[in-house]
């Protein structure tokens, strides 16, 4: 009855937990439905079923686009009640998949603050002649200078997928080529909200030039996508059929400053098209502060963006956990305009040129873009390829459970650099994989956070120790035992890097915790705490089921998990919080495994041994 007991407990404390947690996911809106038709099914086939769809259910559906046509990609005005219709109905037999069309865009927390240019500064050893360079901190923090004694790009065209690009006065060096504006049907792509010239110019600003600002490879060719609409606001459609237009027309970089809830398998394979042509995709992580980032940036073969403030920390508003790949400046307005990340962009109401802080993981991914571009200037093509140097040439962040920062903070001169050692083969992305943890089992089990070896020692440690203690003092084997042994010493650490969508982590690692890391686990910090790290807890486990026949077994297993635990801890990693990790913390870790051993000992009554 008590195991049941304790299971429903943690049952509704996981329930608990996830319904009080401020990061759970927004879910998907659409008014459309998407149809994507067999590859297989011809011409008249399709439009056979069109038909039957417009007499059937009143609505017709409609190319996407123009060119939706070798897709097979049809749209159709329609609610939840008709896409479970359509899903039923003899149609569906020949599409790939019906799915909502998805409404994505730009992500919540973007403020602008507007700027006035003030006179040119002089130029210091690689700074530009750009005015306002100085108040770019965001780009001295990723080192960029050193990265532009290398190269600025030249060569490489990225595509910016979002709300168009205006030709603003400090983007009248930067090379456009022809895109296309996927919301209004046509070959113009300007921007009616200033939200995708501002990210423009964050990857190639035109530099050196005497006006405003600088771009971080700005000797690359820009591509305006425009696939949201003035209001900020679009289509998963239009969002994968961009992508598929930028891998068709020579970009070999993408970046999506957009987000939004909601699983799509159009995106999915659009982003697969491209990663597959040899396009490096980039989204931002989001900006709701949730425990994992929104789409696309979850999606396969996407580089997802975390923000950072100016002090190298998290912003508030960034999303973190699954989905986040690295961390770059995004910004922070909150404490005022300086704080932002400043370009070039347009005000929406006038479409005048305004030089405008914006702060937002949309800021982030194109810092991002910026350096792939770089990195793919130096000779380096393929998208894991960047993708491995990124993540390398980061600079790490060592204590980051919850993955706030991915593989670490972008580094524009480290990338450079390292890409410049030359081209990436199997055998360096290999060994990065190896060197990083990749390959270790330990980072699948347990997220990276808990070495495996370890974890085996402690267990492997309490069966010893308990085998020990059987020797002098016969008792029976049980399932109370073993449950204990295992609780107390490496807990059931397999379920601590486990990342669900729309699930916060902070159950499982509670859950996946041993009984002397549940203070860490609490306090969300790899050092063990002083208090869970002690006698204290199986010393009230075992003045609480000491008189229960079964369930002391279980103290008793607890008891000499922990004792092995604290033991090999002292050897391997002593560090405590508030004693550091030297002889201090040793020995008290020490001396509390000996506690525990004692009480366990203390605990087998002789009426327990066996003849």
């Amino acid at each position: 009855m008590r195991k049941f007991l304790i299971i429903g407990l943690c049952v509704v404390g996981l329930g608990w937990a996830m319904s009080n947690f401020a990061g759970l996911a927004a879910k998907g809106v659409y008014e459309r439905i998407v149809l994507d038709f067999r590859e297989d099914v011809g011409t008249a086939e399709i439009q056979n079923q069109v038909n039957a769809i417009a007499t059937q259910f009143n609505v017709r559906p409609q190319l996407n686009s123009r060119f939706s046509q070798a897709d097979h990609l049809y749209i159709v005005e329609g609610d939840r009640q008709l896409l479970k219709a359509l899903r039923r109905s003899p149609i569906s037999k020949y599409t790939e998949y019906i799915e909502p069309d998805y409404i994505y865009s730009i992500p919540e927390a973007t403020q602008a603050s507007g700027f006035t240019p003030s006179p040119s500064l002089p130029n210091v050893g690689q700074a530009p002649n750009d005015p306002l360079y100085s108040r770019q901190w965001n780009l001295h923090n990723i080192n960029i200078e050193a990265g532009w004694a290398e190269t600025k790009g030249s060569g490489i065209t990225v595509a910016v997928i979002d709300t168009g690009i205006s030709q603003v006065p400090d983007l009248n060096e930067t090379k456009i080529v022809a895109g296309y504006d996927f919301v209004g049907d046509r070959d113009t792509a300007a921007d009616d909200n200033g939200h995708g010239t501002h990210v423009a110019g964050t990857i190639a600003q035109s530099t050196n030039n005497g006006i405003g600002v600088a771009g971080i490879a700005h000797e690359a060719s820009l591509m305006p996508l425009k696939v949201l609409s003035a209001s900020g606001g679009g289509t998963v459609a239009d969002i994968a059929e961009a992508i598929r237009f930028a891998a068709d027309h020579d970009a070999t970089v993408i970046n999506m400053s957009l987000g939004g809830g909601g699983e799509s398998s159009a995106m999915r394979e659009a982003i697969a098209y491209a990663h597959k042509k040899g396009v490096v995709v980039i989204a931002a992580a989001g900006n709701s502060g949730r425990n994992a980032a929104d789409y696309p940036a979850r999606y396969p073969y996407v580089i997802g963006v975390g923000a950072l403030g100016a002090a190298g920390e998290k912003t508030p508003y960034s999303n973190f956990g699954a989905g986040v790949d690295i961390s770059a400046p995004g910004g922070d307005t909150s404490t005022g305009e300086a704080g932002g990340i400043l370009q070039n962009t347009i005000n929406p109401q006038t479409g005048e040129s305004i030089f405008a802080a914006f702060q937002g993981t949309s800021m982030a991914a194109p810092h991002v873009a910026g350096v792939a571009v770089l990195i793919e200037a130096t000779g380096v093509k393929t998208p894991d390829e960047v993708e491995a140097v990124l993540a390398k040439s980061a600079r790490q962040v060592q204590d980051d459970p919850l993955n706030h920062f991915g593989a670490g903070k972008l580094d524009a001169a480290a990338a450079v650099s390292l890409a410049l050692k030359g081209k990436i083969t199997f055998n360096d992305f290999f060994r990065w994989l190896r060197d990083n943890g990749y390959l270790n089992p330990r980072f699948w089990i347990d997220g990276g956070a808990v070495a495996l070896l370890p974890k085996l020692a402690m267990v492997v440690g309490s069966y010893l120790l308990a085998w020990f203690l059987r020797s002098y003092f016969p008792f029976t084997w049980s399932w109370s035992l073993a449950t204990g042994l295992i609780t107390g010493s490496s807990g059931f650490f397999l379920v601590r890097g486990v990342y669900l969508f729309d699930v916060p982590q902070y159950p499982f690692r509670l859950l996946g915790s041993s009984l002397p890391e549940i203070g860490s686990a609490v306090q969300g910090s790899s050092a063990l705490n002083p208090i869970s790290a002690s006698v204290l807890i199986p010393a009230v486990l075992l003045a609480l089921l000491l008189g229960h026949q079964q369930w002391k077994w279980f103290a008793i297993g607890s008891s000499i998990g922990v004792s092995a635990c604290l033991g090999i801890s002292a050897v391997i990693d002593p560090t405590l919080m508030w004693l550091g990790g030297g002889a201090i913390a040793r020995l008290y870790l020490i001396v509390n495994a000996l506690l525990c051993f004692g009480l366990a000992r203390l605990a087998i009554k002789p009426k327990d041994t066996l003849a």
